[in-house]
């Protein structure tokens, strides 16, 4: 049995198949080396065998510690039985610790939870016979199994092109699986999957019951079938879901690369890379297939340039270098004789970390994250380059990055488990009170009656005919528990995400990309969203740098004016300014003020200062692939930007060499002699070169932030800085990226000791960078000030407005990017998150776990005072000493925090994670910079473990993947990074404003649409069914139905399945128009006030109101009622037909009430399936069913002769106004009395349709003459213009608290802080939540 359970574990592939035999035989071997040991070691203890029995000689003492059984039980069917059960046993436990909904055991302790398993198991099979387990035969053997090849890596050894050394470390493949089944594991890994389902479960044992005589009263059928329809759609789904995730698997898997095989560049499948290939990589190609060690390049000295905007964020481009030994092999034949071997680190998600060796030739040279292209990145501006593979598939950084997938579960289904538990412990209740009153029944009463009502064949008292009374109603109350609501819930999510992948108005046409649905789960939880955390870079941006304005000598450019010199609105657009005197100009770049090409062509020596400075001071490299069609390769988007514009204003940048640049300044050749290039970084923030012009004069020019180089020019500029920083301060105001230009002229002495000095500290063996610092801080001092660039990092098209209105949404947005502080607060401006209206924005930048701690304290002190003072001095602290959130509820002003990443790290401590989600969530704006994959997870982590709020992340690259898995929902940006983003989410598509959309309109509707389901999927079951348990009551608790079984298996299937499906799938409150125009209309959801457990026992007490009106009114009318000729009405086909008709007319109705938004189809399905019951009905009781089935269809012309009684008719119409009527009668004082939003909405469109009526009316009539109607007239359109100022929800908070009575608006603001004080253990509300809510 140890090489069944070997093969077991390959066929549910959690091992490979290559591994099987070297399994096999190494249990096998264990087993006999074993065996031998115990009979060397115990001699007395001696196997004999005789007529198919195992009996055991020698001392019973050391017999028993080996033997399974003692010996009157020890053979071989018992041995073999005890094998295949705790084997059985071992597999299936061992799927749920590896499935990923139960993901309990923690990553690591998969080992020791099987061995203690395998220890459970076997003491308890031994337990059984009185007697220890058998180390010998299971205990290592099938731990080798599992734990064989486990173990963490301690470090990492990569021979060049040795695949079978490499193979024998058994590194991960490059193969991507995100597959479940396979033809041989789909039935019972996805049947287990589906009976992990409490319903699914509790059918299973329901019909077991069912197959028992002596306590069914229903057919087998009744349960089967349901049960299997419901299985088999489940499993249709799941394959067809599981088939395209085998083609996409298939699709990545069998791309093309270029691997290096026998000296051969050979085209490979992804999935067939391996650990120590060769692999060659393109110009503009992803580093898609794995970790690689730079070994050679087209470019000098092994560089290369990539971006790593999936890694980071960053759309600047880093270089990349191969260590010098092997920078040398550039050709194939080269690199087919290299064996280095790589001695690194194991595979980790530090992405700006690594660290190894090479051994080549007797010698080693260390490697860093320098010598590393990481899977993700792109290679820019580098013809070829080659790459050792390292770490390949789920190894790779990128991968280590993308945290686990998780198994995503909506809040309505786990409230849907919680409740069926629930109703499962009513149906129990119910089975226990018609069993003691079955027993009590049968001792007073039925016991009289024995002679011709005998008790059944093995019923010997009152007792025990209860006992069996209560799992026959078990078996006949099981559909309070609805087996169809699983599926139905799973078809009407389907017909939902259809609807998102049809929408036409999230339809991308640039990029021919429709919003795609990329799970059918999480429908719902669309309406629910409180928080949503974004990537910046290609999610809010564009990622497109535009040079917008400058400012030159004091004067600004860039403001377009119209022909009377006032600034012109963006509607009012000249045409742009014609470069067409430059034949070089790029025809792409525009620019709106002429006056600046004016002052170009008069001659400005400040201006053409200006662009000649940016056509020199920068590291971009130029390409021309034709005569005057020139490439420009920049380093960062910022930067090119710069330089094509000086390009179109006639200073371009031509070419470059090492000690040169060649610049044409209007039309003339000019070549400047490059002495130095100071370089950027982070702490300097600005860069730097010195040229020597043909005329020998040595100029600095200088380019960076305005905090670094105001500071360093000279005293003289004191005016003009003045100017400038206006102009700066106005620049920022809108949204831009700025950077101030300066120049300073060298004298040629000072030039060369300050050169000699520089020679030396670049030479020097410690602390280079600090005396590079000094010298560069010293020549970069007195500088002369030229002006100041604002570029505009392109939005996407709809972000502000989109923001604007999920914050009226009461929906909190936080800015996760790991692009640097000064960008992202832009970005924050641009999109309105950040305003200059906000009373402070805070900015952490701690470097220690104290500096971060006083920060965020002194924040939260800064709103607590504010909120003091607003209270006029009284202070909240005094009462409230230990909620603190309680005092920043209050809190007056809008805040907003700015947090770095390295501060992030110890924000998000155990001991300081409360504090900074306090401070957080107190802001209005959160924007986290510098952040890392795992800490973008981290803090979407954070918000779900203590805020209990449904969270939503979007991003579009690698480095949002980990962000994307962890949040509730994920959605992925089709953009310019890839597309790793968008295998990862649960939704995508193309841009950002879309998310407006998919939220307010599909996630609100959807919302809706289920918990509508779901209410009256609830309240018909329990009409159906509590009319048993009356009945029970006047029939001795014998069990009996009151509907025949047909009734009972069609009632869910066919005759109130599509009516309730229909609703599910196309109800809705209000249009799309309303839902986007009056966002406080999404608040319902996020308070869970649609369908919650208050909602629930409403629902069911309904329908327990309704049951007892369907069985006592034609109990009570049948008791005296007659037929037409005389006869007795009262019998018990009778009685059963006209309750199942009442009970399908009354839902139908209720359904009808229910309906929002009818359409054909909710028409065809209600009136059909009254239809439909009728005819089956009918046909179920005709003469020809009985003369083919006599046996099964035995009420002949019954139904017939019942309904044609005018008695039955007003029994079933008496039924139907006492159930609907005071529904009716509730709904209509609600809605008068206390509306909800949505119905102060419906009526202002009512109200729209009337008066545009009224206007069509009033143009074709003309003048009437009449006081009153031109009364009523004026009347009506002043209502009409106060409606109408609703639109202004779009772009503010006001709602429509004109129309919505007090009492509503106090109801939902209760709830609110009721759920901001008792929804988490910190409790922290946000800013809006604290404000009150307007309808």
């Amino acid at each position: 049995m140890n090489p069944a359970f070997s093969f077991a574990m390959c066929l549910i592939e959690q091992f490979p198949w290559w591994k099987f035999p070297i399994f096999m035989f190494v249990q096998t071997l264990a087993s006999f080396l074993s065996a031998g040991a115990v009979y060397i070691l115990y001699y007395d203890a001696i196997w004999h065998y005789s007529n198919g029995t195992l009996t055991v000689s020698g001392p019973r003492e050391t017999a028993s510690i080996f033997a399974t059984y003692p010996a009157d039980y020890v053979s071989i069917a018992n041995g073999f039985l005890d094998q295949v059960i705790g084997t059985g046993v071992l597999i299936v436990v061992i799927m749920g610790i590896m499935d990923t909904r139960n993901k309990a055991v923690p990553k690591g302790l998969e080992p020791v939870v099987v061995a203690l398993l395998v220890l459970s198991i076997e003491s308890s099979m031994g337990s059984n016979c009185g007697c220890p387990l058998n180390p010998a035969r299971d205990m290592g053997p099938r731990l080798f199994t599992y734990v064989a090849g486990w173990g963490p890596e301690e470090e990492r050894r990569v021979r060049a092109n040795a695949r079978e050394y490499n193979e024998k470390f058994q590194y991960a493949s490059n193969c991507i699986k995100t597959s479940k089944y396979n033809i041989v594991t789909f039935l019972p890994v996805n049947l287990f999957e589906q009976f992990q389902e409490v319903a699914n479960t509790y059918f299973l044992f329901l019909l077991i019951l069912q197959l028992i005589p002596q306590i069914s009263s229903l057919s087998w059928f009744t349960t089967i079938v349901p049960l299997v329809l419901v299985l088999t759609i489940t499993a249709v789904k799941d394959a067809t879901d599981d088939y395209f995730r085998h083609k996409s698997d298939n699709q990545v898997n069998n791309r093309q690369s270029q691997v290096l095989i026998g000296g051969v560049l050979r085209q490979e499948q992804w999935m067939n890379v391996r650990v120590g290939d060769i692999i060659k990589l393109e110009n503009n190609q992803f580093v898609a297939q794995a970790d690689l060690l730079l070994l050679s390049s087209s470019e000098p000295h092994g560089l290369c340039y990539i971006e790593t905007a999936e890694l980071d964020g960053e759309t600047n481009m880093k270089v990349r270098q191969a260590i010098p030994v092997t920078a040398e092999l550039g050709d194939t034949s080269k690199l087919a004789r290299f064996d280095g071997e790589v001695i690194c680190e194991p595979p980790n998600n530090k992405l700006d970390k690594f660290g190894g060796t090479l051994y080549w030739k007797e010698n080693k040279y260390p490697l860093s994250n320098q010598n590393m292209l990481l899977r993700g990145c792109v290679l820019r501006n580098t013809e070829w380059c080659f790459g050792l593979v390292i770490f390949a598939g789920p190894d790779t950084k990128l991968m280590q990055n993308s945290g686990r997938t998780k198994f995503k579960r909506t809040s309505i289904d786990r409230l849907m488990n919680t409740l069926v538990l629930w109703i499962f412990g009513f149906l129990v209740c119910m089975g226990v009170i018609l069993a003691i009153g079955n027993a009590i029944w049968e001792h007073e009463v039925g016991i009289c009656f024995q002679i011709y009502l005998p008790w059944d064949e093995g019923v010997h008292s009152a007792f025990f005919s209860g006992f069996l009374s209560f799992w026959s109603y078990i078996i006949i109350l099981n559909t309070v528990v609805p087996i169809s609501l699983y599926v139905s819930v799973e078809v009407i999510r389907l017909g939902h995400s259809y609807f998102i992948n049809w929408d036409k108005k999230m339809y991308c046409a640039k990029r021919q990309t429709p919003a795609e649905a990329r799970t059918t789960t999480l429908n719902e939880e669309l309406g629910q969203v409180e928080y949503i955390f974004s990537d910046k870079t290609g999610t809010l941006t564009q990622n497109i740098m535009v040079f917008s304005k400058c400012s030159v000598n004091g004067h600004s450019y860039g403001d377009v004016q119209d022909m009377l010199g006032h600034k012109a609105e963006l509607g009012e657009r000249p045409e742009p300014v014609n470069f067409s005197f430059n034949p070089l100009a790029d025809p792409r770049f525009q620019f709106w003020d002429p006056s600046l090409l004016e002052a170009v062509k008069l001659g400005d020596l400040h201006v053409h200062e200006f662009f000649r400075l940016l056509s020199l001071c920068h590291t971009v490299m130029s390409e021309e692939k034709s005569e005057g069609e020139l490439l420009y390769k920049a380093q960062s988007p910022d930067e090119g930007a710069l330089v094509t514009a000086a390009r179109n204003f006639g200073f371009v940048f031509r070419s470059r060499t090492p000690k040169t640049i060649t610049v044409h300044e209007l039309g003339q050749a000019i070549t400047y002699q490059l002495l130095a290039i100071l370089d950027f970084n982070n702490i300097r923030k600005r860069m730097s070169v010195i040229v020597r012009s043909p005329e020998g004069k040595i100029r600095l020019y200088c380019k960076g932030a305005d905090t670094i180089l105001l500071e360093r020019l000279h005293p003289v500029n004191q005016d003009l800085t003045s100017i400038t920083t206006d102009h700066l301060n106005e620049y920022a105001g809108e949204g831009l990226r700025t950077l101030v230009l300066a120049y300073k002229d060298l004298e040629e002495s000072y030039y060369k000791d300050w050169s000699e000095r520089l020679h030396r500290a670049g030479s020097a063996p410690e602390a280079r960078e600090d005396h590079l610092a000094r010298l560069y801080d010293e020549v970069e001092h007195d500088m002369m000030l030229l002006g100041a660039t604002a570029i505009e990092d392109k939005l996407q098209q709809g972000v502000p407005e989109t923001i604007a209105i999920l914050t009226l949404a009461n929906i909190k947005i936080w800015v996760l990017t790991g692009d640097k502080q000064e960008t992202a607060v832009n970005i924050g401006y641009s999109c309105k998150m950040l305003t200059d209206d906000m009373t402070e924005v805070f900015v952490v930048t701690g470097h220690t776990v104290l500096e971060v701690r006083e920060e965020l304290r002194k924040a939260r002190e800064k709103m607590m005072d504010a909120s003091r003072s607003v209270c006029n001095g009284f202070s909240y602290q005094e009462k409230l000493p230990s909620k603190l959130t309680s005092v920043l509820e209050a809190i007056a002003g809008e805040y907003a925090l700015v947090i770095n990443g390295h501060s992030l790290a110890h924000a998000l401590e155990a001991d300081m994670e409360v504090e900074f989600l306090e401070t957080a969530c107190a802001c209005k704006a959160v924007i986290c910079c510098r952040v890392t994959p795992l800490q973008k997870a981290q803090v979407v982590e954070l918000v779900k473990k203590y805020k209990k709020a449904v969270t939503l992340a979007i991003g579009d690259g690698a480095n949002d993947v980990s962000m994307i898995k962890t949040a509730h929902i994920g959605v992925g940006i089709s953009g310019q990074e890839g597309i790793q983003a968008v295998l990862a989410s649960d939704y995508s598509f193309s841009q950002f404003k879309f998310l407006q959309r998919l939220l307010l309109v599909h996630g609100r509707w959807s919302y809706l649409r289920m918990c509508k389901f779901l209410c009256y999927f609830f309240y018909k079951n329990f009409a159906f069914t509590m009319v048993h348990f009356w009945f029970g009551f006047f029939c001795g608790f014998s069990a009996q139905t009151v509907y025949d079984q047909y009734f009972i298996t069609l009632y869910n299937i066919v005759y109130t399945s599509l009516p309730v499906l229909a609703m599910g799938v196309f109800d809705q409150d209000v249009p799309e128009q309303r839902s986007m125009e009056y966002p406080k209309l999404y608040e319902p959801g996020q308070l869970n006030l649609l369908f919650n457990k208050r909602e629930f026992f409403i629902c069911i007490a309904q329908g327990i109101y309704t049951s007892v009106l369907m069985f006592f009114i034609p109990y009570g009318v049948f008791a005296d009622a007659t037929r037409d000729d005389g006869a007795q009405l009262a019998d018990y086909q009778s009685f059963a037909v006209t309750v199942a008709t009442s009970l399908v007319i009354v839902v139908s109705v209720q359904i009808g009430l229910d309906t929002g938004f009818w359409t054909a189809i909710n028409h065809f399905f209600i009136w059909g399936s009254l239809a439909a019951y009728f005819a089956i009905l009918f046909t179920m009781h005709s003469d020809g069913l009985f003369r083919v089935f006599p046996n099964q269809f035995r009420f002949v012309g019954n139904a017939q002769n019942t309904l044609a009684q005018p008695t039955v008719w007003l029994t079933i119409a008496l039924t139907t106004v006492v159930c609907i009527m005071p529904v009716v009668a509730f709904r209509f004082l609600k809605l008068d009395l206390k509306p909800e939003l949505s119905d102060t909405v419906r009526y202002t469109q009512l109200v729209r349709k009337k008066q545009k009526t009224q206007h069509r009316c009033m143009r074709r009539a003309g003048h009437v003459g009449s006081r009153r109607s031109g009364y009523a007239f004026s009347h009506q359109e002043g209502f009409g213009e106060l409606i109408m100022s609703g639109k202004n929800m779009r772009l503010s908070s006001l709602a429509l608290s004109s129309f919505a009575p007090r009492p509503s608006t106090s109801w939902i603001e209760t709830l609110r802080k009721k759920k901001g004080c008792e929804g988490s253990s910190v409790g922290s509300p946000s800013g809006a939540a604290s404000k009150t809510l307007k309808v």
